[in-house]
C-alpha cells in the first residue's frame, strides 16, 4: 500500500528502529525491495535516484514504482532520492510520489536554503513529505576519495538548527563519516554528530546516506542515536551481480536472460532482508 514517509518515519521514531531506503534502478531492484519487504512484514522506501536516470529514467521508474507500491501487501513510501533541481522535484511530486528529497548540500548555504523550502511548501500543499541534505556526502564509487579527512564533510548542528527551521523539512540527511559508493578502508565515523544534530533540530529524523558496507554495530549505534531512515543500494547491487556471474559460470551456453533476472532478484531480496533485520534491530 502507499503511504506517507512521514508517518513512517515518526513511527520508526516511536519503536527506536530506522525504514530502509532501496533505490530502484530497475525492475528488478525494485521486485526485489517489494518482495523482502512482505516476506519481513515490513515497511519500507521505494526510492527513484537521478543518477540512476540513465538505466531507468524517471519518466518510466515513477509509474512503476507506484504500481508496486499500491499493489504491495505492506506500506510502502515513493521517494524521489537525490533531486538534483527544484523541477525535477516538482516533477516527481505531480507523479504522485508520497516524498521527495532536495539535494542542494553542494550549494551556497542560502541557496540550499532558498530551493529547500520552496520544494518543502509545494510537497507539504500535496501532503507529501521532503527530505534534504545538510553536509557534504562524499562518494567513493571507485575509490577515488584515497585519504581523506571526514570531518571536513561533518553536518554542524547549529546550522542544522537553522535549515530546519527555516525549511521545514520533515527529515534530514546528514553527513556523520558515511560515504556513496564502496569502502575501500574501515569507515570513520563520527557517532556523536548524530547524538548533536538531533538534539539541535528536536529530534527531526535524520538520514544516513551511504549505508552500504557499514557493520551491523555500526547501524545499531546510528539507529540508537537517531538515524531514522537508512539508504541502501551499492552493497544489494553487487549481490545480484555476483549471482548473475556464477550463474553465467554455471550455465556458459543457453543461458537466457530472464533466468538471469530472478537470480538477480533472489539475490538482493535475500541481502534486503539481511538490512532489514538489522533496520529493525532484531
Amino acid at each position: 500500500m502507499l503511504v506517507s514517509m512521514k508517518e513512517m518515519l515518526a513511527d520508526a521514531a516511536k519503536g527506536g528502529y530506522a525504514v530502509g531506503g532501496f533505490n530502484c534502478a530497475s525492475l528488478e531492484s525494485a521486485m526485489a525491495a517489494v518482495r523482502a519487504s512482505e516476506e519481513m512484514g515490513m515497511p519500507f522506501i521505494l526510492q527513484h535516484a537521478t543518477v540512476h536516470e540513465q538505466y531507468l529514467p524517471l519518466s518510466i521508474a515513477g509509474p512503476l514504482m507506484l504500481r508496486l507500491a499500491k499493489d504491495a501487501k505492506t506500506p510502502v513510501a515513493v521517494h524521489l532520492d537525490h533531486g538534483s533541481s527544484v523541477p525535477h522535484c516538482l516533477r516527481a511530486l505531480a507523479m504522485g510520489f508520497t516524498s521527495v528529497m532536495f539535494d542542494g548540500s553542494t550549494l551556497p548555504y542560502e541557496e540550499n536554503v532558498e530551493a529547500t523550502a520552496q520544494v518543502a511548501r509545494t510537497a507539504h500543499e500535496l501532503g507529501a513529505t521532503v527530505e534534504a541534505e545538510l553536509g557534504s556526502m562524499p562518494s567513493n564509487f571507485r575509490g577515488e576519495l584515497g585519504d581523506y579527512a571526514p570531518e571536513d564533510f561533518y553536518t554542524k548542528p547549529e546550522e542544522a538548527a537553522d535549515f530546519a527551521e527555516r525549511t521545514g523539512v520533515d527529515a534530514l540527511a546528514i553527513s556523520f563519516g558515511t560515504v556513496h559508493g564502496i569502502y575501500k578502508t574501515t569507515p570513520k565515523l563520527s557517532l556523536d554528530v548524530i547524538e548533536k544534530v538531533r538534539a539541535a533540530t528536536n529530534g527531526l529524523p535524520l538520514v544516513m546516506h551511504g549505508g552500504s558496507g557499514l557493520s551491523d554495530e555500526d547501524y545499531r549505534e546510528a539507529i540508537a542515536r537517531g538515524i531514522r531512515k537508512v539508504n541502501y543500494y551499492t552493497y544489494g547491487a553487487i549481490a545480484g551481480g555476483r549471482a548473475v556471474y556464477d550463474l553465467v559460470k554455471r550455465i556458459p551456453d543457453g543461458l537466457q536472460f530472464h533466468d538471469v533476472a530472478v537470480a538477480a532478484i533472489d539475490a538482493m531480496s535475500a541481502d534486503i532482508m539481511r538490512v532489514m533485520r538489522i533496520l529493525a534491530r532484531k
